[in-house]
């Protein structure tokens, strides 16, 4: 298919009947004269604020020995370069709103929503998505959302990645939530937290008790680890694996799992090292690591072990708990500051669930 080619630039008809006015020696005032026109119209056209009727046209070509027809097209072919251009204009700022209210080149990247060269299909993707009927409607979205504050993060950003779950959450089937039935499902899923391989029993699991499962990849700037959010009843819990650790799973996994157990609402956004965190998260920070780790237990070894953490010191205390060592490591981690430590010992969890994170995919 051969591309019309645009001109880059289209006069005004009154540059060109300047340009005739002046290549003759006549002033506006002449010309006026000459086809007895006042010279107001004469001083319009050239200003571009009065078009070239047929009329005009014919006197002016009279005046210039041209054709009319050279006049009524200079004066249709602008007026319609002028058209073109604010029909581009309006559509630059319609583009320019959708991506200022959602990371477009991303989503589409991911296959998230149809790329489209037409304005008003992209718009219906976007708002599709977001579940929107317009570009200037706020999308709704309550969650819980564990990220760092101390990154600069945009909010657009993470509500597309919550609305991606959301809308994966929408597909999946789970059997009826009850919330007791998860209560006492948690020694059960923590008896997956022993050997690296059984984290691969956590999604059905959760299915199971009711709750969806999801793994979608943090956008760009958005530095999330996980949500837990309710879609028709049933919780949602999901994962970004931002980092692909054990310790890290676990922990975020069961945060999250802390958050529908301890019946909390709302919108929240989680500081990964507890600074100027509101009492919920707290709350949420603490069942996760007193289910994790027998706190009485992990006080005692951390006493009596610190400064040196052997790797042997280190295993030993994991098999106690029927924990993985990476775990436990990512704990000593977090107390002494120091991440530097026996880190092969943090497995990576994604081979072991890589049917459930969401990959980028062709549309």
């Amino acid at each position: 298919m051969i591309k019309q080619l645009k001109p880059a630039r289209v006069p005004p008809p009154g540059t060109i009947l300047s340009e005739e006015i002046e290549a003759r020696g006549w002033t506006q005032k002449d010309l006026a004269e000459i086809i007895d026109r006042p010279a107001q119209a004469i001083n319009e056209i050239v200003k571009g604020t009065k078009q070239i009727t047929p009329e005009t046209a014919i006197e002016l070509s009279a005046a210039f020995g041209t054709s009319a027809q050279f006049w009524t097209n200079l004066e249709a072919n602008y007026r319609l370069h002028l058209a073109q251009k604010e029909t581009a204009e309006q559509e630059i700022s319609r583009k320019s709103k959708l991506y200022s209210i959602t990371p477009v080149s991303e989503i589409i990247r991911r296959g998230w929503i149809q790329a489209s060269d037409s304005i008003e299909e992209l718009e219906k993707n976007v708002c599709q998505f977001l579940g929107i009927t317009s570009p200037n409607e706020t999308p709704k979205l309550a969650a819980n959302l564990r990220c760092n504050p101390d990154q600069e993060s945009e909010v657009n950003a993470r509500i597309a990645w919550a609305k991606r779950v959301e809308n994966i959450s929408k597909m999946q089937k789970v059997s009826k939530f009850d919330h007791d039935k998860l209560q006492s499902a948690i020694p059960t899923l923590l008896s997956y937290a022993e050997r690296e391989e059984d984290i691969s029993k956590v999604p059905d699991l959760l299915l199971s008790l009711g709750i969806h499962f999801v793994i979608v990849p943090h956008l760009n700037k958005t530095h999330l680890d996980g949500a837990a959010f309710y879609v028709d009843d049933h919780p949602v819990i999901a994962l970004t694996l931002r980092h692909d650790r054990i310790d890290w799973f676990w922990f975020t996994l069961m945060h999250e799992l802390a958050h529908i157990i301890l019946k909390h609402e709302g919108f929240y956004l989680d500081n990964l090292d507890e600074g100027d965190i509101n009492p919920q998260e707290q709350e949420a920070n603490q069942k996760a690591r007193d289910w994790i780790l027998e706190p009485t237990a992990f006080n005692i070894f951390f006493q009596k072990t610190k400064p040196y953490f052997s790797k042997s010191a280190i295993a030993q205390f994991a098999a106690s708990q029927n924990r993985h060592v990476g775990i436990v490591l990512g704990r000593i981690h977090h107390e002494t500051k120091d991440y530097t430590k026996l880190r092969s010992l943090l497995v990576k969890v994604s081979p072991f669930l890589k049917n459930w994170i969401d990959a980028p995919t062709k549309l």
